[in-house]
């Protein structure tokens, strides 16, 4: 079937986007869903930082390529042997297709599966193919997802279903930037109640995670950006404090307010000065956990003496060490009943029109979330 997506052929354009336009909005063929996958209906995808870095270059990717990975659709055809889904389902995707069979996955880690992995390195589908084609070339597809396009072909074990009573423009930012902010609190970190917790980077996953600690029952929340008036919201949505990342002694003032330093410290920003913050600001004895993705060359200094000395511990988490079938819905639940509302991060809705200007907006940390309705 023809489709129209926005492809990226090259990631070396310069800013602003909005001139250079490296996202090329085409038709182009999408091939049905072979065994095991679902032909799905995008009907919102947001816009993450991840898709920014395929489109500077900073983390490269095949090409040409549809990217887009935080996702929301409706399930339009079901390929052989697929179960558990029905043609009108809406569902919201995991960027990792997860297999269930490797040791990651059956240690309860799927975020962390192996052959997934390797699929999204390659920018293809699990099977090692792409559906997506145009002129006999190859378009390869960003995370198992492709979600800038009308549709996508995704593997079942990619999919979550979900309420339809959820809009589609606020279901979209559970695939990528609730489940990292959110689970990056309550599974990587297990923030219990009373403890202090300082969040760096007022991103989409930074304020998810803010909103979870809240959740949580954290005794204080401490949020720390460089933008105003990311600060600004975050105190909106409950931080209890709101410090300005680029003041020299943001280090100090959060360990004055907390007593000492965080009980659990969540760099959410994705760059090496966001997590030295968030190590610094840690207390004795508590966790720092880096949670943001920047480029494969990035790295950071750690003291061997305070890492041993003071029983200090830094986590990873990818996709917010995620269970997605079983998170996505619980996740949903809360959002549901108030307890997240993530609707307060959606920045505006866009068309493809506006897809290009829209990558400016999010390289200047001008917005929180904003979401593609194709």
């Amino acid at each position: 079937m023809k489709i129209k997506a926005a492809v990226l052929r090259r990631s070396d354009l310069p800013r602003p986007y909005a001139q250079s336009k490296p996202l090329s909005i085409e038709e182009i063929e999408l091939d049905p869903p072979k065994q095991g996958e679902v032909l799905v209906e995008i009907k919102a995808v947001g816009l993450c930082h991840s898709d920014l870095v395929a489109i500077n270059g900073e983390r490269g990717k095949p090409m040409p390529i549809v990217i887009g990975h935080e996702a929301a659709g409706v399930v339009v055809e079901l390929g052989a042997g697929v179960q558990g889904l029905a043609v009108g389902d809406h569902v919201v995707p995991s960027y990792v297709s997860s297999c269930g069979h490797c040791e990651m996955c059956t240690v309860g880690r799927p975020a962390l599966c192996e052959p997934a992995t390797v699929a999204n390195a390659a920018a293809l589908l699990r099977d090692g193919t792409s559906r997506l084609h145009s002129a006999g070339t190859r378009i390869h597809h960003h995370s198992g997802v492709a979600g800038f396009a009308e549709y996508a072909v995704m593997s079942k074990d990619a999919l979550v279903r979900i309420d339809k009573d959820i809009p589609f423009e606020h279901a979209a930012l559970f695939g990528c930037g609730v489940v990292t902010g959110v689970g990056s609190v309550v599974n990587t970190s297990g923030v219990k109640p009373g403890e202090s917790v300082a969040i760096v980077g007022l991103g989409g996953v930074g304020l998810s995670a803010l909103l979870a600690a809240i959740a949580a029952g954290a005794g204080q929340v401490v949020a720390l950006d460089l933008s105003p008036e990311k600060l600004h919201l975050a105190r909106e949505l409950g931080a209890d404090q709101v410090i300005n990342a680029a003041e020299a002694d943001c280090v100090a003032q959060v360990r004055e307010v907390t007593a000492g330093g965080a009980h659990v410290a969540i760099e959410t920003a994705g760059s090496p000065r966001a997590l030295q913050t968030a190590y610094d600001v840690t207390r004795r004895g508590g966790t720092t956990v880096a949670a943001g993705m920047p480029g494969p060359d990035a790295k950071f200094t750690l003291s061997h003496l305070t890492i041993a000395a003071e029983e200090r511990t830094l986590k990873g988490s990818y996709m917010g060490s995620c269970v997605p079938k079983r998170d996505i819905p619980r996740y949903l639940a809360m959002y549901k009943s108030g307890q997240l509302p993530v609707d307060k991060l959606l920045s505006r809705v866009i068309g493809f029109d506006d897809l290009n200007g829209a990558m400016d907006r999010l390289d200047d940390a001008a917005t929180v979330r904003e979401v593609l309705v194709p």
